[in-house]
């Protein structure tokens, strides 16, 4: 069966966003899930899915600029595998 995955929750891939404030390079913290309380990484995609606000093929991350300290929600689209 085949199955949607996130490249970055799964390791497959790594990204560098350029921060909107100060052009500095901004790393990924993590999935947005991750942080709404201390069970949501725990529930299952079809639920946080429903309050992320993003399309159903892609995980929203949160990329943080260790530069200024901006941070920012960027939609990361799944792959099938």
């Amino acid at each position: 069966m085949m199955e949607e995955v996130c490249p970055i929750c799964n390791g497959m891939n790594s990204y560098i966003v350029e921060c909107p404030k100060c052009g500095g390079g901004m790393t990924a913290r993590g999935a947005i899930q991750d942080y709404y309380d201390d069970y949501s990484p725990y529930l299952s995609k079809e639920i946080t899915q429903q309050v992320d606000g993003v399309a159903h093929h892609c995980c929203l991350h949160i990329f943080f600029c260790e530069k200024c300290g901006a941070d920012q929600r960027v939609p990361i689209k799944t792959i099938t595998m």
